[in-house]
């Protein structure tokens, strides 16, 4: 088996984020359920839009967030996404690359604009997404380059991906390449309405294709269909390699085999949580690409998650690596 030449491919929505702050009231007055994440037409993107506060745009999406933290960690790491040839489209592929992200991706030509997510972060910290998926729902198999998965250690799938049929495809097309290649398989299960709406195919391919799973402890329970956190732990424990289940001020625990890792939260100020277990799965599976202990992957992955919920935004502000270090 040749050397990979990169540390982390990762597949997801292509977006770009707006945030603004919001209160309880206007998430109740728009019909929000707060903490969710919601998918939108482009009337109700609209709507929502005109009534939001003043918000700041920046690209985005779960995976992409995980492969600009990974990047900044010092890993090598791609990014399949598709995006329009807009301006959106643009300052998104041009952010990505900025962050040290390889993005070979081909923009859709002629089809639904860039995807936008409107992002309400409430007093609390809480996030509540409103996502117009555009040109994410033309991501197909044929958008899965194979010579970028089989070169790739490991391919990080987005459970946010998982709503249009032809990226299910794509999802099973690029897990069975990077098998065909004797690489690894991750999936971040991303939300648990997400799971809810599609738990008997993300059930099939966590046990068929999956040897890393990353879940927050409400989405592994509703994958299993269970209220019971020690039954979801078992049940995850049996169908995959790895496991990395984040639990936000418990910490988070880790389990592989026989193996289970307990790992404390890092303290920090709760600003926004966007992006905490995007951060948390950047930081793991950074350390992981340089064959570190698992409490050592987990904590990495604390360490960015803390700084990821310290501010608005979904991306890095301060130096990963310098704060990993720190932590020794």
């Amino acid at each position: 088996m040749t050397e990979p030449a990169l540390d982390l491919l990762c597949i997801g929505n292509a977006i770009v984020d707006v945030f603004a702050r919001a209160d309880d009231a206007f998430l109740a007055a728009q019909g929000m359920t707060k903490g969710s994440m919601a998918l939108i037409d482009t009337a109700a993107a609209e709507r929502i839009y005109a009534a939001m506060g003043p918000g700041t745009e920046t690209s985005g999406g779960s995976a992409a967030n995980t492969a600009a933290a990974t990047a900044a960690l010092g890993a090598r790491v791609g990014y399949l996404g598709k995006v329009a040839d807009d301006q959106l489209g643009q300052v998104f592929a041009h952010d990505i690359r900025a962050a040290g992200v390889r993005f070979p991706s081909q923009p859709l030509k002629g089809g639904a604009p860039t995807a936008r997510s409107l992002i309400l972060v409430s007093p609390d910290g809480q996030r509540t997404m409103n996502t117009f998926l555009g040109a994410c729902v033309a991501f197909g198999p044929e958008d899965v380059a194979e010579a970028e998965v089989a070169s790739a250690a490991v391919t990080y799938l987005e459970g946010y991906l998982f709503d249009p049929p032809a990226a299910q495809q794509a999802f099973r097309k690029a897990a069975k390449i990077a098998h065909g290649a004797g690489r690894k398989v991750s999936l971040t299960l991303s939300d648990p309405f997400c799971v809810g709406r599609h738990r008997a195919a993300f059930r099939a391919l966590v046990k068929e294709e999956v040897d890393i799973l990353f879940a927050n402890e409400a989405e592994l329970l509703s994958l299993y269909e269970t209220e019971d956190f020690a039954a979801a732990l078992s049940a995850v424990r049996a169908e995959v390699g790895l496991a990395a289940v984040t639990r936000s001020e418990k910490g988070s625990v880790v389990v592989a085999g026989a193996e289970t890792v307990e790992v404390r939260a890092q303290p920090t100020t709760v600003v926004d949580t966007t992006g905490a277990g995007d951060a948390y799965a950047a930081g793991f599976l950074a350390a992981h690409a340089k064959g570190l202990p698992l409490a050592e992957c987990g904590r990495w992955g604390s360490v960015a998650a803390a700084e990821i919920i310290s501010h608005v935004g979904a991306r890095p502000l301060a130096d990963l690596k310098a704060l990993v270090a720190a932590g020794r």
